[in-house]
C-alpha cells in the first residue's frame, strides 16, 4: 500500500477552532486528525489564529486567510436579518455563502502557484458543511487535474410538518424556499467537478442529484476525541434515574417535550432532569416546571463550557434529546462515550448514530406522540439498571470503535487513495 505520508492534501477549513463548538469544532477536529495521518496543510480564517497558537500548532502546518473586510459586515447584516439571537439559522447560512465565496477567492490567490507546481495531491474542503455553499475553485482544480473532495456536507433536513409553529418561532422563513439553492451559480459545477462528495447524513445523501450519486460517500459528520472521554467511573444503580438534556434552549431542540414527558416520573421521585444550556426558551421551560409542580426534580444548569461538560454528564444515566431537526448530533456521541443511554428522535443525524442495543430512537410524529413515546422510553428504563448498564456499555463501545476522529480520518485517507487511483 502507498505510504500515506506521500499524500499531501490542502485542507480548507474556513471554520476550525478547538475552543468553540458545532461546525468550528468539527473543522478543527477533522482537519487535525487528517493532518496527523498525512502531510496535510490547513487553511482557515484568521479569526481562528489565536486558538491555533494556544493549541500549539506548528505555524508551518497552517495558513490563515483574512477575509474580515467582507465577513464582518456580512455577519452583522445576518444578525439583523435573523430576527434575534439563536434564530433564523437558514438566513445566516445564506449570508455566509457570500462571505465564503470571498474567502475561497483569497485561498486561490494564496495557493494557486503552489497548486500548479504540484505541491498538493488533493484539495479537501471540510467546512463549511452546508450543501448550499458552492465552491468556485472546484472547476479550476479540475482543469489542473487535482482531485477536489468536498464534505462532510450536512444540512437541508426538511422541517417536520407537525412542527410548523416551531418553525415560525425559529424565524426560519428561508427554509420554505431552501431548495432554490439548487438553482444558484456553482451548484452543478461544484458537484460535477468534485472527485468525491462526503455526505454527513442520510438526508443529505438523499438530496444529491442522481447524476452525481456515484461519487457520494456516506460518513457521519461528528466524532469524538477519546482523550477527552476516558473510561468513566461506574454509575450508582439507585433512584432517582438522572436524565440530562444538553443544547441551546430553542424551540426545535424539544426540551419542553422532555420535561412534559418526564413530569409524572419526576413527581414520584423516579427521575430527575438536568437542563444544560441557555437560550430564549428558558422562561417558557421554567413556566412548565412551575405549572407541573416539579421544581424539586429539575435543575437548570445554564450554559456549561464544553471542556467542563463531561464532568456534568458523568453524573447522569440517560441523555434525553428530543430535537426534531438535528443534522449531526455531536452531543449524542459525547454522551454515549460517557456511558449515557441516549433517547433521541429518529429523524436526522442522531438516529443514525445509534444501534438498537445502544440507545432508543423515537419515531418522528406530532408533539403528543413524541411526549407519549419519550415517557414510555423513560418509564421502561426506570429501575432496570441491568438494561441501563448493558446499553451504556454498548453505547461507549460503539463510539470508541466507530466514531473517533482518528477512525474517520483513516476512512478519509482511504478515500484519498481511491480518488488518486
Amino acid at each position: 500500500m502507498q505510504n500515506p505520508k506521500r499524500i499531501r492534501p490542502l485542507l480548507i477549513a474556513e471554520a476550525a477552532n478547538p475552543e468553540w463548538t458545532s461546525v468550528p469544532l468539527v473543522g478543527w477536529s477533522h482537519s487535525r486528525a487528517i493532518q496527523s495521518l498525512t502531510g496535510g496543510h490547513i487553511v482557515t480564517q484568521i479569526r481562528n489564529q489565536a486558538a491555533f497558537e494556544r493549541a500549539g500548532v506548528d505555524p508551518s502546518d497552517y495558513t490563515t486567510i483574512d477575509s474580515e473586510s467582507i465577513a464582518k459586515p456580512l455577519y452583522r447584516f445576518a444578525e439583523v436579518l435573523r430576527g434575534g439571537s439563536n434564530k433564523g439559522w437558514t438566513t445566516v447560512a445564506a449570508v455566509q455563502t457570500v462571505s465564503y465565496r470571498y474567502f475561497e477567492h483569497l485561498v486561490w490567490q494564496k495557493f494557486e502557484k503552489r497548486l500548479r507546481s504540484g505541491e498538493f495531491d488533493i484539495v479537501h474542503r471540510i467546512t463549511p458543511l452546508s450543501p448550499t455553499t458552492p465552491s468556485s475553485i472546484a472547476a479550476k482544480l479540475a482543469k489542473l487535474g487535482i482531485p477536489f473532495i468536498i464534505g462532510p456536507l450536512n444540512g437541508g433536513l426538511p422541517w417536520p410538518r407537525e412542527f410548523n409553529a416551531a418553525r415560525r418561532r425559529e424565524r426560519e422563513w428561508l427554509s420554505y424556499i431552501r431548495g432554490a439553492y439548487k438553482l444558484l451559480p456553482g451548484y452543478r459545477s461544484t458537484r460535477r467537478n468534485a472527485a468525491a462528495i462526503i455526505c454527513g447524513s442520510i438526508a443529505t445523501l438523499d438530496q444529491m442529484p442522481k447524476w452525481c450519486r456515484d461519487k457520494c460517500v456516506y460518513m457521519p459528520e461528528n466524532a469524538i476525541d477519546p482523550a477527552r472521554f476516558p473510561e468513566p467511573k461506574a454509575k450508582l444503580a439507585m433512584h432517582p434515574m438522572r436524565v440530562a438534556f444538553v443544547g441551546r434552549l430553542v424551540p426545535y431542540k424539544g426540551a419542553d417535550m422532555l420535561l412534559e414527558a418526564a413530569a409524572p416520573l419526576i413527581k414520584t421521585g423516579l427521575v430527575t432532569v438536568d437542563i444544560i444550556g441557555d437560550g430564549p426558551e428558558l422562561l417558557r421551560l421554567q413556566e412548565i416546571v412551575q405549572r407541573e409542580g416539579i421544581e424539586a426534580g429539575v435543575d437548570f444548569a445554564g450554559w456549561v463550557p464544553h471542556e467542563k461538560l463531561h464532568e456534568r454528564l458523568e453524573k447522569a444515566h440517560v441523555l434525553g434529546f428530543p430535537s426534531i431537526r438535528e443534522f449531526g448530533g455531536a452531543i449524542v456521541l459525547e454522551a454515549m462515550a460517557l456511558r449515557l443511554v441516549p433517547i433521541v428522535i429518529n429523524y436526522g443525524g442522531p438516529g443514525e448514530l445509534l444501534s438498537t442495543d445502544s440507545g432508543i430512537a423515537i419515531p418522528i410524529g406530532n408533539r403528543e406522540c413524541i411526549v407519549r413515546d419519550f415517557r414510555a422510553a423513560l418509564t421502561g428504563l426506570c429501575g432496570d439498571w441491568h438494561r441501563i448498564d448493558n446499553m451504556a456499555t454498548n453505547a461507549r463501545n460503539r463510539v470508541i470503535s466507530q466514531f473517533t476522529w482518528q477512525t474517520k480520518a483513516a476512512s478519509v485517507l482511504e478515500l484519498y487513495q481511491r480518488v488518486r487511483r
